[in-house]
């Protein structure tokens, strides 16, 4: 996340705040995006190994869609490359009721976000069952609650920004998603609840770089 002081976005319109929030966070998002993509490759190659036939075919399309989705081919990621590879899309209807099929529900929700087509990404991340992980599930909900900022529904993104936090409860993601929950709340002029999250963020989790640096927004805060 950058460090700049954010005093002339906050003057502006709330719409406007929203969109430059976003867009100053989209580093942020494909950081997380690329940590899933690891994270979850070396999942599903146990799965590939050891899961049931139906389990199995869904996890090795998956992998063939991680590959596209890694390159930012988020098109074919989605809808398949005419051989043996469906898409994403096809992946999360006809293996829903698989490990697979529920995680190309995210990876779907992902090339939307990416495509900029917030809707349909909200859709599908919402279908994405989340495994009670530190990692994956959390990434999940935080991106869930970008879109939302993108979208407009501040409050709602707020919400899932700080789930997020809770859910991952460790040093690498919940500080970042703390800290974009309070930017978005001083958006709003809700200062004393942003100043309570960037506390939260220093505190608790003073090892992330982040966090370290986390006075400048206290500050910020309490101007």
């Amino acid at each position: 996340m950058a460090k700049q002081e954010l005093t002339q976005e906050f003057s502006t319109t709330t719409v406007d705040k929203t969109t430059a929030f976003v867009e100053k966070n989209k580093q942020i998002l494909i950081g997380i995006i690329a940590a899933i993509v690891i994270i979850v490759g070396g999942l599903y190659a146990y799965h590939v190994l050891v899961a049931e036939p139906n389990e199995e075919k869904a996890s090795y399309l998956l992998s063939k869609g991680q590959d596209y989705f890694a390159l930012g081919n988020y098109d074919i990621a989605l809808n398949g490359d005419k051989t043996d590879f469906n898409g994403f899309v096809n992946i999360a209807k006809k293996y829903s009721s698989t490990k697979a099929g529920n995680l190309a529900n995210l990876y779907a929700g992902l090339c939307y976000a990416q495509k900029g087509d917030t809707k349909t990404a909200i859709k599908f991340l919402e279908e994405f069952k989340g495994q009670g992980d530190q990692m994956i599930s959390p990434a999940a909900v935080a991106a869930l609650g970008n879109c939302y900022a993108k979208a407009g529904d501040i409050d709602k993104a707020v919400s899932l920004l700080k789930e997020a936090a809770e859910k991952a409860d460790n040093n690498t993601l919940s500080p970042l998603f703390l800290i974009q929950a309070g930017e978005l709340l001083e958006s709003q002029n809700k200062v004393d609840e942003a100043l309570k999250l960037y506390q939260t963020a220093k505190d608790k989790y003073p090892v992330n770089a982040e966090a370290q640096q986390i006075d400048k927004y206290i500050q910020r805060a309490t101007k």
